[in-house]
């Protein structure tokens, strides 16, 4: 039991420290990304700005398994600003889906994603 009073404490710190919406080492957050805690999808794409380690979260996976960790994703086709940005970069006629209604693009390649764009300001 005294050994997981410094436990919490340190948790409670961490917490005290690194709260909110948009923090990327909320605990709330990094326990999303283990896949352990239901955090709202949409907010995490907010969080996912900030994040050094965003990539992690989506290369090398399949669709199914980015529908898995994000509810769903949409065709290029659906979202009209990011097409536009899609059609007018360097990806354009490689395989692309988005993360949700967002502004995520995730390049695929042979049925799995190599690359995570955010289409902002193109």
């Amino acid at each position: 039991m005294a050994g997981a009073l410094p436990i919490l404490l340190a948790l409670a710190a961490w917490e005290t420290f690194y709260y909110g919406p948009y923090e990327h080492k909320d605990l709330r957050d990094q326990s999303w990304k283990l896949g352990v805690y239901p955090l709202k999808i949409d907010g995490a794409l907010e969080t996912m700005v900030v994040d050094p380690h965003r990539d992690t979260l989506v290369l090398g996976k399949t669709k199914e398994q980015l529908e898995s960790k994000f509810g769903y994703v949409s065709s290029i086709g659906n979202n009209s600003y990011v097409s536009h940005c899609y059609n007018n970069s360097s990806y354009r006629g490689t395989s692309a889906l988005i993360i949700r209604d967002s502004n995520w693009m995730v390049v695929m390649k042979d049925g799995r994603a190599v690359k995570l764009v955010l289409a902002k300001g193109c």
